[in-house]
């Protein structure tokens, strides 16, 4: 047998952070097991689908690496089918006609309601002749609900889980203008997509039960069946827009890496000992639906940084280098080469792309450069700014590398009798406004000798000193 996997969204809005932990746990496992993982789009609620929707849900697919292995199948475009097999199974007897009413299906609900009982459909078209029917109403197709015994589902995650058939009901699989309703159109495809396991939410525990009615009528065989827990705020309430970033394409936006949004999103639910960076490789290697715990997990915004961080510094910067440019605007050659020589220096202190791009952007001022105001305040004395102007002349016959560098820093602070510190901080504010930077060696280099020279001239004559 070979694994089908299937991640199928709605298009009503953005991809969510916990759709797209759905989508990652059926990559991996149909990965895992050599299988293949598709992608369909329910659709099937045309007042609130939208083709923005489903393009962003594709786009964030693409960006944390999970594009499905065929194209994406577009639920609406099979209602044909849909429509076929609920017509076979009232042909056979396992579904019928009801006329119902508006009207009547409200009272149905009022009455269930005042004894107490669940406000499920009664049958009352169930064994009726359709001769019955009354003028002008468009029947619905529903399914024959068993009624008795139980429905038994073994869950991967949840384990075997049971309902008495008493608390079905007769479901609609067909409206009365044709169109199939969700739970019936998705039995339907899952079947034609010979999808072998269907990993999803738990809170589609209940609509499985409701949609092992058709597969038995059918006689088609079921799916393996995994529902996985959802992810919860901090607070334990249901996550949301007050908790922080809830859709995929936010991440991107802020800064943080697919390969560390799916690492973090891995871990919220499953685990593998104390291994807390996994990479996709590996996570493929370990990953079994067994590992995945039943309680809900919750989201925790400071360790996805903090992992993200981890995955920046590990990152090659040749990769980062596009991502940090496009945060920066229009860039040229010589600032782009600027860029890349600082990365290696900017990785090991910046926790998301946003912060590297900052960390990087001193790179591209223009001359005067606008100090800080405790940038300003260093160079804002008459002494420091000598002892600038007497470093740019020790500079000019420097060989411009690192090392080379780093020793005529030390040299001159120690002629000038004074610590390191003193000849560095006021140079880094010289170079990048700022008091915070890489390696005062890594700036000169990355810079290179003009500009450098050029910078630190500026400061020495005190321009711009306040900011401009």
């Amino acid at each position: 047998m070979t694994v089908r996997t299937r991640f199928a969204p709605s298009p009503t809005g953005y991809l969510h952070i916990g759709g797209a932990r759905t989508a990652l746990f059926n990559y991996l496992f149909a990965r895992h097991h050599g299988g293949q993982y598709l992608l369909r789009i329910e659709d099937t609620d045309r007042a609130r689908s939208t083709p923005e929707a489903v393009r962003q849900i594709i786009e964030s697919l693409e960006w944390l690496g999970l594009s499905p292995d065929e194209p994406p199948v577009m639920q609406t475009a099979r209602e044909a089918r849909h429509a076929e097999v609920a017509k076979q199974l009232l042909a056979e007897g396992k579904a019928y006609l009801a006329y119902d009413t508006a009207e009547e299906l409200v009272a149905m609900r009022e009455r269930a309601q005042a004894e107490g009982r669940p406000p499920r459909y009664d049958g009352n078209w169930r064994d009726r002749d359709p001769s019955e029917a009354p003028a002008g109403v468009a029947p619905v197709i529903r399914i024959k609900a068993p009624r008795a015994g139980e429905t038994v589902v073994r869950d991967l995650v949840q384990g075997e889980v049971r309902v008495q058939n008493t608390e079905l009901d007769d479901m609609i699989i067909l409206r009365s203008d044709g169109t199939p309703t969700y739970l019936h159109a998705v039995v339907v495809d899952d079947h034609d997509m010979e999808i072998t396991h269907v990993i999803r939410g738990d809170d589609h525990l209940t609509n499985t039960f409701r949609q092992c009615m058709v597969y038995d009528a059918m006689g088609w065989e079921r799916p393996e069946f995994a529902h996985i827990p959802l992810i919860h705020g901090a607070d334990g309430a249901k996550l949301s827009k007050r908790h922080g970033a809830v859709g995929a394409l936010e991440f991107r936006d802020q800064g943080f890496l697919p390969e560390a949004v799916c690492n973090y999103l891995l871990r919220l639910g499953w685990g593998h000992g104390d291994e807390e960076f996994v990479p996709r490789e590996r996570a493929i290697e370990l990953f079994d639906l067994k590992d995945v715990g039943r309680a809900a997990s919750r989201m925790d915004y400071a360790k996805l940084s903090h992992l993200n961080g981890l995955y920046i510094r590990a990152a090659d910067p040749a990769l980062l280098l596009p991502q940090v440019l496009a945060r920066l605007g229009e860039v040229n050659e010589v600032q782009k080469a600027r860029i890349a020589a600082l990365l290696p220096d900017l990785q090991p202190r910046a926790r998301n792309l946003l912060e590297l791009a900052d960390g990087a952007r001193f790179a591209l001022a223009a001359r005067p450069l606008k100090y800080e105001p405790k940038a300003a305040t260093t160079l804002d004395d008459r002494e420091v700014r000598e002892r600038l102007s007497a470093l740019a002349g020790q500079l000019v016959g420097v060989e411009w590398d690192r090392a080379a560098l780093d020793a005529a820093l030390r040299e001159f602070a120690e002629a000038q009798g004074v610590k390191l510190g003193q000849v560095a901080q006021p140079l880094r504010a010289a170079l990048t406004g700022s008091l915070q930077s890489p390696p005062i060696d890594a700036v000169l280099v990355a810079l290179g000798k003009e500009e450098s020279l050029a910078r630190i001239g500026d400061a020495a004559e005190g321009v711009s000193l306040i900011g401009g």
